[in-house]
């Protein structure tokens, strides 16, 4: 994992077309402006998790394999 540190009104470049930028800093919350291609999808991760485990579960597949890929994807 990477870490860094940004002060309000920095930014960060992802794969040289996503822009991260940092707009506030109040408290324990960070206000992040995100640009990129229409064609990514970004999410918070408790959306992105919750829409593959609806995917998954949407395949009919055993609960147990189920179980196991929510594991992988979540690591």
């Amino acid at each position: 994992m990477l870490i860094l540190r940004r002060k309000k009104g920095e930014s960060i470049v992802v794969a040289g077309e996503i822009i991260i930028k940092i707009l506030d800093i109040d408290n324990n919350q960070v206000k992040l402006g995100i640009e990129a291609p229409k064609s990514i999808s970004i999410h918070r991760l408790e959306i992105y998790e919750k829409i593959t485990k609806e995917n998954i579960s949407a395949t009919n597949l055993p609960s147990d394999v189920e179980e196991f890929i929510s594991q992988k994807l979540s690591k």
